[in-house]
């Protein structure tokens, strides 16, 4: 779905600057105008499902690939399982600060200047978000080079374990550039209403992926196998084709919003900030919450922490799941909050986030029920099944509270608000890895203890996220 919106401002005494158009942006303003009338009047369900759709059924895909990758590695042995569960939170952090983190500030930056009918500046915001991406993206590149041999020692990797990871990482993280400019272009679009492109976009990548990940692994012919480095290398690849698609698109003059060089503004990298900082340190917590709870299982041995890399994978994969929802919720209430409409603003939330609770709380169901129909994908050791089944049995049924508040925080975001999702992930990473450490640590707790102190945090982390409905204030339906 590529939803346009006017050229033209809504508000008096907003000028716009006359320029020639094509492609999307030559559509009648009647079509714009309708499309508009949508996500401001049109019923809200049909319209959330028409933006959230296409980004999720993307998102599946590229899950498939992050599960068809640790299929793969499998094959490698335990060595190399542990090596990816050390570095896969890094990655996630990349991923959910590039685009759930300063990719919803852009998004909602985008989708509140279109409501307010300020189309320069959302148009501008395309080009302060490419200069946040090279300095973020060389940022993680540089840091995981540096960091990354005392991270990865310090979250149990030893010998063979340490070896694959730093091997993975240092392939991985060289793209990191790449990454963070999809990730941010793709936002852009996303909040402008242009869910198609980066559903493309994605979906093209995904095709490619899962085949030119194995022949870099394991090699065909005369070409050499790269083993796990050959994971990181075919990343590095997608992303590198997927940032120069998109970027090209974006200053082809097709897009409804246009990518160009233009002066450098701190009133626009405010307006991504206020929203992209912290977000973006919710997203340090959760992960560093991951990275936290992998240190305590590692202390239970090689099997245990290929364990929990597994099965706390899917804790990750909720994420990309709910992430097509959310984000349709963000571009949503951004627009309707811009436009002056609080009280839609709160219902879109509202509907949004029982129905990521009703989805992901049904996969985590199923999975509780039957652990191995997600474990044995990747390991059909008894160890790691037995452990990684312990996990999923108290945790997976938590899925409905993580989809619960984290829907929820993407509608803050969009209304420009984040104080609750904030302190929700502050609370969350005090019970999981503080808790999970005590529980370990002092009190030799095995993966059950471990396990339920996650399950405790999800919990805690939707209650916090609840109050985000209840303040007038987020909403404007208050003085401010």
């Amino acid at each position: 779905m590529d939803i346009d919106v006017p050229t033209t401002a809504s508000r008096p005494g907003v000028a716009e600057t006359a320029r020639p158009v094509s492609g999307a942006a030559r559509q009648p303003a009647s079509n714009a105008e309708r499309t508009r009338a949508a996500l401001l009047t049109g019923p809200v369900l049909p319209t959330l499902f028409k933006l959230a759709l296409p980004t999720m059924t993307v998102l599946l895909a590229q899950t498939a690939v992050n599960v068809a990758e640790v299929y793969y590695v499998g094959f490698l042995g335990t060595d190399a399982l542990a090596g990816v569960a050390m570095v896969f939170p890094l990655f996630m952090l990349m991923t959910m600060m590039s685009n759930g983190g300063i990719g919803s500030g852009v998004s909602s930056a985008v989708a509140r200047a279109i409501g307010a009918g300020r189309k320069a500046d959302a148009d501008a915001i395309v080009f302060h978000a490419i200069v946040l991406s090279v300095v973020a993206g060389a940022l993680f590149s540089i840091g995981t080079a540096l960091g990354g041999p005392a991270l990865y020692h310090a979250l149990g990797g030893r010998a063979g374990a340490l070896d694959a990871a730093l091997k993975y990482s240092n392939y991985l993280f060289a793209g990191a550039i790449p990454v963070w400019i999809v990730n941010l272009q793709a936002a852009a679009l996303r909040g402008s209403g242009n869910v198609r492109v980066p559903a493309l976009v994605t979906l093209i990548g995904a095709g490619v992926m899962i085949p030119l990940s194995p022949l870099l692994i394991f090699g065909l012919g005369p070409m050499p196998g790269l083993g796990i480095g050959g994971a990181g290398i075919a990343f590095g690849l997608y992303y590198a084709g997927a940032m120069l698609v998109l970027v090209r698109y974006m200053a082809s003059g097709r897009s409804s919003l246009h990518c160009r060089i233009a002066p450098l503004q701190w009133r626009l990298f405010a307006d991504i900030l206020k929203v992209g900082l912290p977000t973006s340190a919710s997203a340090v917590l959760v992960n560093l919450t991951v990275i936290l709870v992998t240190s305590a299982a590692g202390r239970f041995g090689t099997s245990e922490l290929a364990a929990y890399g597994i099965a706390s994978r899917l804790d990750y994969i909720m994420i990309p799941i709910l992430f097509g929802l959310c984000t349709a919720t963000l571009t949503m209430v951004g627009i309707n909050i811009g436009a002056g409409h609080g009280v839609r603003a709160r219902h879109i939330a509202r509907l949004s986030a029982l129905v990521g609770a009703g989805f992901v709380g049904a996969i985590g169901c199923g999975v509780a029920l039957y652990p191995p129909l997600w474990l044995t994908l990747f390991s059909h050791q008894p160890d790691v099944l037995r452990e990684g089944a312990i996990y999923l049995r108290f945790v997976a049924p938590a899925y409905a509270a993580l989809g619960f508040g984290f829907v929820l925080a993407f509608a803050g975001q969009g209304a420009g608000h984040v104080l609750w999702p904030f302190l929700a992930s502050v609370v969350r990473i005090l019970i999981a890895a503080g808790g999970g450490w005590l529980v370990v640590a002092q009190f030799g707790g095995g993966m059950a203890a471990l396990a339920a102190m996650v399950m405790l945090s999800l919990l805690a982390y939707a209650a916090i996220c609840s109050p985000v409905l209840m303040s007038g204030h987020i909403w404007r339906l208050t003085p401010r």
